[in-house]
């Protein structure tokens, strides 16, 4: 199992110095991957490629962008342009975010979001590999070739349910995963996406798995701390799902939380589950905790 951090929304006066220094000391400190986040603050695909191409070589992701205010090719010509900056290092992650999110914050309709990734997919993986796209779907449309260097990047789609995963298996290269503890992975995600890579004659997927983490001596405050900060996730109908699988009443259920040897056995855990990269996103005792993954990534 691979490892990778969780990077934090800058706050100071140099945002891209910031996000260019936390990549510099992750690939430093041994990390094979570092991953930045969509939602209000920076542009992820756009930090990532500037503050990227300044620091040392390590793979870098999105978790994840969200399909829907983006046309597919548009985002394709993006993470190419991203990808072709940064050397072949960007992997694209994207999501198709939340009802509420999408409607009310973006104002498109959410309906029948298996169908909107389905024909997303369908432009943006050809487009970003600079193939010829002639595509008529029922709510995208695109006739392009793009000739942007940064061709043929990784794709993974944030995929919870049935079908997601099935067509995340089927055409895409994995999938990224949060809030999604080890059993749901076992039993619901690995078998899921495998199968349907394999009946589809592809190579098994990257099922990336992003968690919060503490390593703490005092796991009852580490929870009840998680919970306050994660708390919008266990009211997400997607995020809630995926709780419910585990049995998990509450986020900090499924943050990875105890002392040195506990958090080690729950990385083993979601490793026998299926879990190819883990992504530590570290909530409390920030140092502990990355000595604690460091040294995991470091084997």
């Amino acid at each position: 199992m691979r490892y990778g951090y969780f990077l934090a929304e800058p706050q100071g006066p140099d945002p891209i110095g910031e996000l260019r220094d936390q990549i510099t000391r992750a690939a430093e400190d041994g990390f094979a991957s570092a991953w930045h986040s969509q939602i209000f603050g920076l542009d992820a695909i756009t930090a990532l490629a500037a503050a990227g191409a300044q620091a040392p070589p390590i793979e870098l992701g999105t978790s994840v962008v969200p399909t829907f205010p983006r046309h597919p090719a548009v985002l394709a010509q993006q993470a190419m342009t991203a990808n072709a900056a940064l050397g072949g290092r960007f992997t694209l992650g994207i999501g198709l975010s939340h009802q509420i999110v999408i409607e009310n914050t973006y104002g498109y309709s959410f309906e029948r979001p298996g169908r909107h990734m389905k024909e997303y997919l369908d432009i943006l993986i050809p487009a970003s590999r600079g193939e010829r796209v002639d595509y008529r779907g029922e709510t995208l449309k695109a006739d392009i070739t793009l000739s942007t260097p940064g061709a043929g990047f990784p794709v993974l789609v944030a995929a919870l349910g049935p079908r997601m995963l099935k067509l995340a298996g089927t055409v895409a290269d994995g999938t990224v995963l949060w809030m999604t503890g080890p059993k749901t992975v076992a039993e619901h995600v690995a078998p899921t996406i495998t199968a349907a890579a394999a009946e589809a004659g592809r190579e098994p997927p990257r099922i990336v798995c992003a968690l919060p983490v503490c390593v703490t001596d005092d796991r009852e405050a580490a929870v009840a701390r998680a919970n306050e900060i994660f708390a919008v996730y266990g009211q997400l109908p997607s995020y809630r799902a995926m709780l419910d699988r585990e049995g998990a009443a509450t986020p900090g259920d499924v943050a990875i939380i105890g002392d040195e040897e506990a958090v080690l056995a729950k990385l083993d855990e979601l490793r026998r589950a299926g879990v190819t990269d883990f992504v530590g996103s570290p909530f409390s005792q920030r140092e502990r905790t990355r000595n604690l993954l460091i040294g995991a990534a470091k084997g």
